[in-house]
């Protein structure tokens, strides 16, 4: 087996702001695994807030290289496995060499991943679109520009509530809210009726992500459900999450791939907790992963793709929410 690396400048369609950060370009290794005839794809992005780089991701998986190409392929527990003392500290590597595995796997068997895991893509919820920080009258625009069933709405400004309200008498669409640890306790539950009032579904990570004496407050005082992002990164996070949040929003490049990330969804379940899973500023390698195992999930966020000016993968496409997967084996990606 052999490892390939394409590195990838993306384009945003738009300047994407949240309440702690700004961009519209980012960088993408795009991880290859490949046996001469089947090949599989995984993407781990570069992100500076998790301080993760082109050149570090690219030197890490050199350092692995003779590692990775000597196992004998079985399937992509084992290998995840294999690699995890290795890859533990670098989870956005880790997730794109094992949604890799998972397609190069797929290709093999000659089915898709979702056939592997015996799931019924009818069941797959519709995915949100989001709309990043801006003026008023750029947020109204970029709905205008999509229209879409279900709109995330980023906040954390100084008038988060005026933002909902006008959005609000611009369309019917269902409402989510991400904060990005821009509020408080007290604000969050505040903000929470008027929110509920306007149509919002729930309130995705409010406050920082170590404040669980304030979450506690929230969880228990919030008139909307309350979920998990930023506080629930990898597999031990979610037991934490429990008598905190409603639910988590799992993210394939914090958790390290699929293979944790099925996992996660289990735990999740089992403890009463909703479940999302959501992207980042993603092509549709890493978007396609996502959407193999969304027949599992409450919630979903894969839009990261449709934020694109310039895609270099093909994979998953979308209708107004639904999501249509390819004919293509295993993630059902390719470049």
């Amino acid at each position: 087996m052999q490892i390939k690396l394409h590195p990838f400048h993306l384009q945003l369609r738009h300047a994407f702001n949240i309440a702690r950060d700004s961009y519209s370009t980012r960088d993408v290794i795009i991880v290859e695994l490949s046996d001469g005839i089947h090949s599989g794809f995984g993407e781990a992005i570069t992100n500076a807030y998790y301080k993760v780089t082109q050149e570090g991701i690219i030197q890490t998986i050199e350092a692995l290289r003779q590692k990775i190409e000597y196992y004998d392929f079985d399937n992509p527990s084992n290998f995840w496995n294999y690699l995890q003392n290795d890859l533990k500290a670098h989870p956005f590597i880790q997730c794109a060499i094992d949604n890799a595995a998972h397609d190069f796997f797929g290709k093999q068997q000659q089915k898709t991943s979702y056939q592997i895991w015996n799931l019924d893509i009818s069941k797959c919820p519709l995915t949100n679109y989001t709309i990043a920080i801006d003026t008023i009258e750029v947020m109204l625009s970029k709905m205008e520009e999509i229209p879409w069933p279900i709109y995330k709405i980023k906040l954390g400004t100084a008038h988060d509530m005026e933002i909902i309200k006008v959005l609000r008498e611009k369309s019917n669409a269902i409402f989510r809210v991400d904060a990005n640890c821009g509020w408080t306790a007290d604000e969050t539950i505040h903000n929470a009726l008027i929110l509920k009032e306007l149509g919002v579904e729930f309130i995705e990570q409010p406050l920082k992500p170590d404040d669980w004496e304030g979450m506690k407050k929230v969880y228990q005082n919030a008139v909307l459900p309350i979920i998990a992002d930023e506080s629930c990164q990898r597999e031990e996070d979610v037991v934490k999450c429990a008598n905190y949040f409603h639910g988590v929003n799992i993210k394939l490049v914090k958790c390290g791939g699929l293979t944790p990330g099925l996992r996660m969804i289990q735990e999740a379940k089992s403890l009463g907790l909703k479940v999302m899973m959501g992207c980042m500023t993603e092509t549709s390698v890493g978007i396609s992963a996502i959407a193999n195992a969304a027949p599992l999930l409450d919630y979903v966020d894969m839009d990261g793709a449709l934020l694109l000016a310039n895609d270099p993968a093909n994979g998953v496409t979308f209708d107004y929410g639904k999501v249509h997967f390819p004919k293509e084996n295993g993630l059902g990606c390719s470049l």
